[in-house]
């Protein structure tokens, strides 16, 4: 078959990506870039609810398969000196409505903690919002709260209380393996996390040690959960005697980031990893006997 008619009918099934950000080092969002030629660092619009919004591109335009990225929003072009201005003067008002509720906060002295602000100007003198995501022990009783912000900021005042999940992914920081916070980068869904999980990757069940910034058990237990469950279903059990290349041995761990079974040897009493697909336990060795 003609090379050329293999390369179309394989582009029949891709479709093109980019990757950008609002704020630097924040959460990533997939765009499709149109016909636009994007890269990295130029400044796009991205389509959002209340208009296009200037944001960056990281990760230039790229073929992938269809089915790989749920349906993408679709650039709106490249930013234009007066899309920029608008963006910046709109962080500034995000930054002054901060101060300006932080301060009504401790005026009314509230429980309360503001972690993000939205500004929402529809390019309408009466249509102007700002929401105000914050958390709190409690429900708190902001009605007063509401009516000033209103005067003060001259604009709708829609005040959302979030839980620590949703505020660590608003504030973001760096997470105990030392990498930006993964629901401040790719994470969407904020799935439940236990304590099996952790016991089933052999960490201790203290949650002050498998707790994240947010101060809930980390997600990243939830995202390893299956590779685990994976490697227990074939590896034998610690406390089971099995059979390796290097002879027949006690399980005494498992190494599964590194797919190995830890065995003490019993004839010499040696510690040693091997391939969890070379080992076997006396069980599965008896069930794998041919029939006499």
């Amino acid at each position: 078959m003609h090379a050329s008619y293999l390369a179309a009918h394989t582009l029949e099934h891709m479709a093109k990506v980019m990757a950008v950000w609002f704020e630097k080092y924040g959460r990533l969002y997939y765009l499709d870039p149109g016909k636009h030629a994007v890269g990295v660092g130029d400044h796009v619009l991205f389509p959002t609810e209340a208009g296009h919004e200037v944001a960056e591109c990281v990760w230039a335009p790229e073929w992938v398969s269809e089915g790989s990225f749920e349906a993408l929003a679709v650039c709106g072009g490249f930013a234009t000196d007066e899309d920029r201005a608008r963006d910046a003067e709109n962080k500034k008002r995000r930054a002054e409505a901060r101060l300006v509720a932080n301060r009504m906060i401790r005026r009314h002295e509230l429980p309360m903690k503001v972690v993000g602000i939205d500004y929402l100007d529809r390019s309408d003198e009466f249509d102007k919002q700002v929401v105000v995501y914050f958390t709190a022990p409690h429900r708190v009783d902001f009605r007063a709260l509401v009516g000033e912000l209103a005067k003060a900021l001259r604009a709708r005042i829609d005040l959302r209380q979030i839980g620590s999940r949703e505020a660590a992914s608003i504030t973001g920081g760096i997470g105990s393996c030392g990498r930006e916070l993964c629901c401040a980068t790719f994470g969407k869904n904020f799935d439940p996390v236990s304590l099996r999980m952790a016991r089933l990757q052999d960490l201790p069940a203290n949650p002050l040690r498998i707790s994240g910034a947010c101060g809930r058990l980390m997600c990243c237990l939830k995202y390893e959960h299956p590779l685990y469950v994976d490697f227990v279903k074939s590896a034998p059990a610690v406390g089971e005697r099995a059979t390796s290349p290097e002879g027949d041995g006690i399980v005494v761990g498992h190494s599964v980031p590194t797919d190995t079974v830890v065995l003490k040897l019993l004839a010499s009493g040696e510690v040693t990893h091997c391939d969890r697909a070379s080992v076997c336990s006396a069980r599965k060795s008896h069930d794998s006997r041919p029939a006499e």
